[in-house]
């Protein structure tokens, strides 16, 4: 999953990786990423079909 900073209705940015690994070398699906929404902290719930899950995503703490 990738993330697209918008201004104007527009793309304003270059796409930035957020959510990765569903696919490993050999092209075999690990997951499958279906559906999207925000919770009320802000994150962003990632639903994954094939893995039967639903990935809370989150920004790295800082060190």
């Amino acid at each position: 999953m990738i993330f697209v900073p918008f201004a104007g209705g527009h793309p304003a940015g270059t796409p930035e990786d957020i959510l990765t690994g569903f696919v490993i070398a050999q092209g075999e699906a690990l997951g499958r990423p279906v559906g999207v929404a925000i919770d009320r902290a802000g994150a962003l719930l990632v639903a994954d079909d094939v893995g039967n899950s639903v990935w809370r995503v989150t920004p790295a703490m800082p060190k």
